[in-house]
């Protein structure tokens, strides 16, 4: 099996890589190349035996796509995007990235069909984002799309594009819509989400953070751990299963910020939480404002996707796997 990645150099397509490398196998078959691609350069990861190339490529660029379709990988994970507060501050380039890189490769796999049957599993990473207030007490898979973002925005025509591409038998593609990914492991980012991280990964380094909003707010979560386990299955699920409908609204976990600051002072103690210093800042605040804050995420359950069921579950997830289970600077 060969498998694509795009954003292979990203967090989240790293420990996939990662994962793929140490499972050898993904549903029951030998992964026998890998093909990894960002605008720069992925690492070659270690131990894996068979074929590895890294690409340094724009997906949004003429001609990219295409040259990533001929080489007619079996499963392509689409992660590549830039994050929602870069795409809400850059119209321009939102689309391009967002929108237009995820049209050319959905169409340039369409071309390699043409002439010889090839219709390969696409995973396309979405978002909550897709959905915008008002919002009832849970969101289901029905609720409708209305974006209040340009992220959200791109995000939801790229999940209409999925679902009109397998409609159409050109490719088997089943989109995912992601929690917000916390702890995030780095450096901060441009994401508006990314002080959820922020205000649990610094303090357990023992570094400062700062909160830009109130902690009365609400949000949807789930782990990197989690992230890499929902790609993953969507890879190898039956999506005969999921019927005409290809996007999927993914389990995850409810809490505000106070919880999440209960949650760190469990794990971490107040020395950590002291670490932690508010500031509001309304741009954030009005964007957040907007987001979806609790799922019903039974018709993913049903079909095998699980995540975290606590705060304390994700925190200390992150500390095993990115802090050697050690807290403090």
């Amino acid at each position: 099996m060969h498998i694509l990645i795009i954003g292979a150099a990203g967090m989240v397509g790293r420990k996939l890589t990662d994962r793929l490398v140490k499972d050898k196998t993904l549903g029951g078959q030998e992964i026998s190349a890998l093909t990894l691609v960002d605008v720069v350069a992925p690492a070659k990861p270690a131990g894996f035996a068979g074929a590895v190339e890294t690409i340094t490529a724009d997906l949004s660029a003429p001609g990219e796509a295409e040259k990533l379709a001929a080489k007619r990988p079996d499963t392509i994970f689409h992660l590549a995007a830039i994050v929602s507060g870069e795409a809400e501050a850059d119209f321009d380039k939102g689309y391009r990235i967002n929108l237009d890189g995820t049209r050319f490769l959905f169409e340039a796999i369409r071309q390699q069909g043409v002439q010889q049957r090839y219709a390969p599993r696409v995973v396309f990473t979405s978002s909550i984002a897709v959905f915008g207030a008002p919002f009832p007490d849970k969101i289901d898979d029905e609720f409708f799309s209305t974006p209040l973002t340009s992220y959200g925005t791109q995000k939801a025509i790229g999940e209409l594009l999925l679902n009109d591409y397998s409609r159409k038998g050109f490719f088997d593609g089943i989109g995912i819509r992601l929690p917000t990914i916390c702890v995030r492991p780095g450096k901060p980012n441009k994401a508006a989400s990314g002080f959820f991280s922020n205000i649990l990964r610094e303090p357990l380094s023992g570094q400062e953070a700062v909160l830009p909003v109130s902690p009365e707010v609400r949000h949807w979560f789930a782990s990197p751990r989690a992230a890499v386990g929902f790609l993953v299955h969507a890879a190898t699920i039956d999506t005969a299963r999921l019927g005409w409908r290809r996007n999927l609204s993914l389990p995850g976990l409810s809490a505000t910020v106070g919880e999440e600051i209960e949650a760190l002072r469990r794990v971490g103690g107040d020395k950590a939480v002291n670490l932690i210093r508010h500031e509001p800042d309304a741009t954030i605040g009005k964007i957040v404002d907007g987001w979806a804050r609790d799922f019903d995420a039974s018709r993913a359950e049903s079909l095998g996707f699980k995540a975290e069921r606590s705060m304390d579950e994700i925190i200390r997830a992150h500390v095993e796997d990115e802090l050697g289970g050690k807290i403090g600077g």
